[in-house]
C-alpha cells in the first residue's frame, strides 16, 4: 500500500511561485511513472506534468516552461515547482503515482489559488 501526503499549496498573486511537495510511503524507484493533475471547479481533472522512471517528463502546454517536475528518491518526494502563475491556475493540485505493478494511487490533493 502507498500513501501520498501533498503540501504547499495556498493563495499567491499573479506572477508569483509555489513549490508542491507529495511524500510517498514507499519507494519511488518503485515507481513507473510519477506525476501531478490539476481539477478547478466545473471542469475535468487535467494532467499537469508527468516524470517516468527513467526520468522522461512531459508537461501540458498550458504550463511548459513555467512549472517544473522533479523527484528527491533519497526523501521519496516529487515536486512540482511552479513559477509565474496565473489565476488560470488556480485548481487543486494532485499527486499520482503508477507502480511497477500497474496500480495507481493518489493523494488527498492540496489547494492552489492564485489572485490577479
Amino acid at each position: 500500500q502507498v500513501q501520498l501526503v501533498e503540501s504547499g499549496g495556498g493563495l499567491v498573486q499573479a506572477g508569483g511561485s509555489l513549490r508542491l511537495s507529495c511524500a510517498a510511503s514507499g519507494s519511488i524507484f518503485s515507481f513507473n511513472a510519477m506525476g501531478w493533475y490539476r481539477q478547478a471547479p466545473g471542469k475535468q481533472r487535467e494532467l499537469v506534468a508527468i516524470m517516468t522512471s527513467g526520468g522522461t517528463t512531459d508537461y501540458a502546454d498550458s504550463v511548459k516552461g513555467r512549472f517544473a517536475i522533479s523527484r528527491d528518491s533519497a526523501k521519496n518526494t516529487v515536486y512540482l515547482q511552479m513559477n509565474s502563475l496565473k489565476p488560470e491556475d488556480t485548481a487543486v493540485y494532485y499527486c499520482h503515482i503508477v507502480t511497477i505493478k500497474g496500480a495507481d494511487y493518489w493523494g488527498q490533493g492540496t489547494q492552489v489559488t492564485v489572485s490577479s
